[in-house]
């Protein structure tokens, strides 16, 4: 599985930083010979079509040769152990194994639970629930109407000076306490339909618990299984490695399988990296032939660990001593200045790492506060809103709940776009197993929605401006680059694109409304270096 690699090119001085990075002409050269074997091999076409995560490790052996491991997440066709590929770091698809045995029992659990919900009697039992209760809400709907029309003929006798005044009141009285027996009325004959769901439910609700706690069981025995190495040569256990239970998956991508077969053949990691093969998920965006960093959800508490005894690259993205901001306007309560790409907006994880709100503290120390009111992503430049006041930081934010404030986003995307005039509307989330990554999600993701023009094409590409009318994470970084949306990536978009310098996004054009003197104010930000 150590594939020689030719070549005189000269390894990197450190070890990949797998969160973010610029793949390694090594690891490009080990990436096209794994794109040239899996081209070959016929049965797997189908499948791979689908799109597949593929991932190379540049190792040095023994002898002072250069060749690479490759490896592919989670299964192919059903198998995890194909020849010319690294294994499992554990093979739990052994027919005969605990895995699989506890997986039937599983699977017939999942059949008894499936059965249950299908018992005619619990059917019928439901639907008599549902009908006694459409027939209470349209009962009581009447009464109230009728309530509410006699109730109209007493204020108008009232008003006509007409009529017995305390006739009027027993009346009143009376027709509320008949609602209130009805609605008794109506509660009991629901409770007692209920009660006789309570033998089948009660059966659902145990064998639902008991599929449940077996299926913990199962996971937590399965990450005690995976034993993991570092260049150090120390093992622990997967499950050892994260507080709680890991997720689903865990332990079956690329990285950590690489980097355990290394270890345990005496190879020396040089450089790593992962591509995408085939087409893009539905949900989450992948380009063919991209280069994609570790997920963070599944394999940074291990790769943590497995990269102890490494000298690894440090993160990229934690530079910026030198970065500071462009003052655009500055008053008693407010500022407004122009980040440069490269910086954080706020603190991160890593509070030593440079931010405007650090910044623009240090630069007005005599105000109460200075706190962006929004914020930029860490790769976008452009113009920030800064509070001053605690008392204008709630009043921006109040205009930015409100849709009051309009931002234009300058963006080159890598390809040309047709129409002059467009809208997308993509629902997203938060990737739970992925962050920052956000995915497309029509049933759980919040509305997302994106107004573009074209402004001229720049070679291949196209410059557009952007105006997002809510303010979802990446919301205009995925817009671009989902197929259902422009299906043009930004330019070094690392995330949704193909990376590469800088992400060519710039925050352009502010308008809001002074809280204090109520004069609607617009800025422009400088001209972007990418244009």
């Amino acid at each position: 599985m150590f594939h020689l690699l030719p070549t005189t090119l000269t390894p990197p001085a450190r070890f990949t930083y797998p969160y973010y990075y610029t793949p390694d002409p090594l690891c490009c050269l080990a990436a096209e010979q794994v794109r040239a074997y899996i081209g070959q091999q016929s049965a797997w076409q189908a499948e791979l079509a689908r799109g597949k995560m593929f991932g190379v490790l540049v190792c040095r052996d023994a002898g002072g040769r250069i060749g690479f491991l490759a490896a592919y997440s989670g299964l192919l066709s059903e198998r995890g152990d194909w020849p010319w590929f690294v294994p499992l770091i554990y093979d739990s698809q052994q027919e005969d194994g605990t895995f699989k045995r506890e997986e039937r029992r599983l699977d017939a659990l999942t059949r008894d639970i499936a059965l249950a919900e299908a018992d005619e009697a619990l059917q019928q039992l439901r639907a008599r629930v549902c009908t006694i209760k459409k027939e209470a809400e349209a009962d009581l709907a009447a009464a109230r109407q009728h309530i509410a029309a006699r109730k109209a003929e007493r204020d108008a006798a009232r008003c006509a000076g007409c009529g017995d005044e305390a006739a009027r009141v027993r009346e009143s009285q009376h027709l509320k306490a008949c609602l209130r027996r009805r609605k008794q009325e109506w509660l009991s004959r629901i409770a007692a339909a209920e009660l006789a769901l309570c033998p089948y439910t009660d059966r659902l609700d145990a064998l639902r618990r008991q599929r449940k706690s077996s299926s913990e069981a199962l996971q937590r025995w399965l990450f005690t299984q995976y034993v993991v190495r570092n260049a150090l040569g120390q093992s622990r256990a997967v499950i050892d490695l994260f507080e709680g239970l890991p997720p689903s998956g865990t332990g079956d991508c690329c990285a950590p399988k690489l980097l355990q077969h290394a270890y345990l053949h005496g190879l020396t990691p040089l450089c790593m990296a992962e591509f995408w093969y085939g087409a893009s998920p539905r949900t989450t965006i992948r380009h063919d032939g991209a280069y994609y960093p570790a997920c963070r959800g599944k394999c940074k508490p291990i790769l943590d660990f497995m990269m102890q005894g490494l000298d690894v690259a440090p993160n990229p993205l934690a530079v910026g001593a030198d970065l500071t901001v462009e003052v655009r306007y500055k008053d008693d309560c407010l500022a407004v200045v122009e980040k440069p790409a490269g910086l954080l907006s706020v603190p991160g994880r890593d509070t030593h790492q440079p931010s405007v709100s650090a910044l623009v503290a240090r630069l007005w120390p005599e105000a109460d506060c200075a706190l962006p009111v929004h914020r930029l992503d860490m790769a976008t430049s452009g113009l920030l809103l800064i509070a001053l006041t605690p008392s204008t930081f709630v009043a921006l934010q109040r205009q930015f709940a409100q849709r009051e404030v309009t931002k234009r986003y300058l963006a080159l995307v890598d390809g040309i776009v047709r129409q002059r005039t467009f809208t997308i509307a993509l629902p997203l989330r938060p990737d739970p197993l992925d962050r920052p990554r956000q995915v497309v999600d029509a049933v759980h993701g919040k509305p997302a929605l994106t107004r573009g023009e074209i402004l001229r094409t720049i070679g291949a590409r196209t410059l557009v401006r952007l105006t997002p009318e809510t303010g979802r994470t990446h919301q205009l970084r995925v817009h671009c680059a989902h197929p259902e949306g422009l299906g043009l990536p930004i330019v070094g978009d690392a995330l949704y694109g193909t990376g590469g310098g800088r992400l060519c996004l710039h925050a352009a054009e502010l308008t809001f409304r002074h809280p204090q003197s109520g004069e609607w104010l617009t800025f422009n930000a400088a001209k972007p270096d990418f244009i």
